[in-house]
């Protein structure tokens, strides 16, 4: 409880301007230290690359009933459209990475071409990040960009959060491929 007042002060208390010239920095600077050496991980584009066969011909209302589908499985008995995410070897390799940060890392999701989760920490709200921030202003911007939110209260981590979201790239080509995210503790960046 006192972390979420605590972040929730700081959002108030710090002027729009002032936050996002030292958030962007602090972001920057985590990401330089803690995700730059794992991006290119082979089980994490190997994974993207085979989603990509598949999905890279997904239509809109593909996307949209598989995200349908995703969201009415939340704490569903079964799940089918969920279950192959979060059981994916990718997905151990996240959820090791945020286990290994000691709580700095809140979560981490990979999403391939058309913004469809690939491997995930944990539980996400919705299957397809297509329609957002992250992914638009990722992918959608080439090899190379970076978005960084802003401090929000996540529901699917139950913490204050500012993300940083990047394009993913093969390797050997360069060519952009999908897209990360990590939520970071909003602790942590100050």
């Amino acid at each position: 409880m006192t972390r979420l007042l605590f972040a929730a002060g700081l959002v108030l208390a710090t002027s729009p301007a002032a936050w996002a010239v030292g958030a962007s920095s602090a972001m920057q600077a985590f990401f330089d230290a803690n995700i730059s050496g794992w991006i290119d991980e082979p089980v994490l584009i190997d994974a993207i690359v085979l989603q990509n066969e598949t999905t890279a011909r997904y239509d809109g209302p593909t996307i949209e009933a598989m995200d349908k589908a995703w969201r009415d499985e939340l704490g569903a008995p079964a799940s089918p459209t969920i279950d192959p995410v979060l059981t994916h070897p990718a997905s151990d390799f996240l959820r090791a990475r945020v286990a290994a940060s000691g709580g700095t890392v809140t979560e981490i999701f990979v999403m391939d071409s058309v913004g469809l989760n690939v491997a995930s920490s944990g539980m996400t709200s919705d299957y397809w990040q297509g329609d957002e921030e992250k992914f638009s202003q990722t992918f959608g911007e080439g090899a190379g960009a970076m978005h960084f939110s802003e401090i929000e209260f996540d529901e699917s981590s139950q913490t204050y959060q500012a993300q940083i979201s990047f394009t993913l790239t093969d390797p050997e080509s360069g060519a952009p491929i999908g897209a990360m995210t990590v939520g970071i503790d909003a602790e942590a960046l100050m």
